[in-house]
C-alpha cells in the first residue's frame, strides 16, 4: 500500500542526511503532487544504486536539475545490496520526486526531485520540521535572487 503524501512529508523533513529535505518534503506536500505509476514499488539497495548511478550520469548529460540525488548515492554505499526498500513516485507538472524507504514510510533512505531537461526545479515555500534539533547552517557567498533552502527565519 502506497504512503500517503502528508506520512512521506513527514518523514522526509525528519530525514536529515538529506541535504535538500525541505524543498522535497515541500513538492510532496502540495495539492497538485499526486501519486504517479509505479511499476516497481518493491526494489533492493543494489537496484536503487545501479539505477541511480545511470541516472547521474543522463542528468549531467541532458542539464536535468536535480535535488536529493547525491545524498541519495551516498546512503545507498553505506548499505547492503540486497537490502530491500520501497519506491514510491509522485509527480506534478514537468516534476517528479522518487523516495525511498525501508517499507514502513517512515524510514527514509533518499529521495530525488528532478524535473524535464531545460526545467528548473520548483521554487516552493520551504516547510520546516515541527521540532528541529539542528542549528541553522550557515552559507557563504549567496548570489542575489538564489533561493537559500537553509536560511531560518523567525522564531
Amino acid at each position: 500500500m502506497p504512503i500517503s503524501p502528508r506520512q512521506l512529508t513527514a518523514s522526509l523533513l525528519a530525514a536529515d542526511h538529506i541535504a535538500d529535505r525541505h524543498l522535497i518534503a515541500a513538492f510532496v506536500d502540495q495539492a497538485a503532487t499526486q501519486p504517479a505509476p509505479n511499476p516497481f514499488p518493491e526494489t533492493s539497495v543494489g537496484t536503487v544504486s545501479q539505477v541511480w548511478r545511470q541516472r547521474a550520469v543522463e542528468f549531467q548529460s541532458f542539464a536535468v536539475e536535480v535535488a536529493g540525488l547525491t545524498c541519495l548515492l551516498a546512503t545507498l554505499s553505506d548499505l547492503s545490496l540486497d537490502e530491500p526498500l520501497m519506491q514510491e513516485i509522485l509527480r506534478a507538472g514537468p516534476h517528479t520526486v522518487n523516495v525511498f524507504h525501508r517499507g514502513d514510510g517512515c524510514r527514509i533512505v533518499g529521495a530525488v526531485l528532478y524535473g524535464k531537461p531545460g526545467v528548473a526545479l520548483p521554487v516552493l515555500p520551504i516547510l520546516r520540521a515541527k521540532a528541529s534539533g539542528s542549528a541553522p547552517r550557515s552559507r557563504g557567498r549567496v548570489v542575489p535572487g538564489q533561493l537559500e533552502l537553509f536560511t531560518q527565519t523567525g522564531t
